[in-house]
């Protein structure tokens, strides 16, 4: 109860937008934040998903592999994933994200999108039921579950990039991309991806 609360106090404020790329603006590279691509890549994307998001389980599931073959692996796109919880189900996906090396991360994560149906569910007691079946495949204990999903610092983290998200370039629905400083609401497939990108590679 006191989560949801927490997240649905967290949407109903109403912040100024400060698109200027201060010290401390969501353009900039953090260290906990979980990065594809060559950092020397000439377009940088963030993406600011929700882990119970239909549209956002579209997009992983049926555009990113596209958009990493032809554009990350390429070298030409820095890929950059950022949470944006709406719900409880959402929160305890990325808590789980931020639990896991890594080097298995991208595997986790598509996983969690793929099978979005089995975990995301009213029942919080059930949600974390299934989402520890999904972790429990992968080799994580159900110590280190309960300790993750019980860090009330990882909590409070997420929830802050939320509002800093929400301050500096008013996002409100997800997914969302920002792309080399310009924010693109919505989902959006590989054709839509190619025409952004290609005239940002051509100017």
């Amino acid at each position: 109860m006191k989560r949801y609360l927490i997240i649905t106090f967290v949407f109903s404020l109403t912040f100024c937008i400060n698109l200027k790329a201060t010290e401390n603006s969501i353009l900039n590279i953090q260290d906990e934040d979980f990065v594809i691509g060559s950092p020397d890549a000439p377009i940088t994307i963030i993406e600011y998903a929700s882990m119970s998001c239909s549209h956002c389980a579209d997009f992983h599931n049926n555009t990113l592999d596209d958009l990493k073959s032809e554009f990350i692996d390429t070298g030409k796109v820095r890929f950059v994933f950022r949470d944006f919880p709406f719900n409880y189900p959402a929160l305890a996906g990325s808590m789980m994200m931020r639990c896991v090396p890594d080097d298995v991360r991208y595997d986790y994560m598509n996983a969690l999108y793929k099978l979005q149906n089995n975990w995301v569910i009213r029942d919080h007691a059930k949600t974390r039921e299934e989402l520890y079946k999904i972790m429990q495949s992968g080799g994580m204990k159900q110590d280190e579950f309960d300790k993750c999903l019980g860090d009330v610092n990882l909590e409070n983290d997420l929830l802050e990039g939320v509002m800093k998200a929400q301050r500096e370039y008013n996002i409100r629905s997800t997914p969302s991309f920002i792309v080399n400083g310009v924010l693109y609401s919505g989902n959006k497939n590989i054709k839509e991806f190619r025409q952004i990108i290609d005239k940002i590679l051509s100017q």
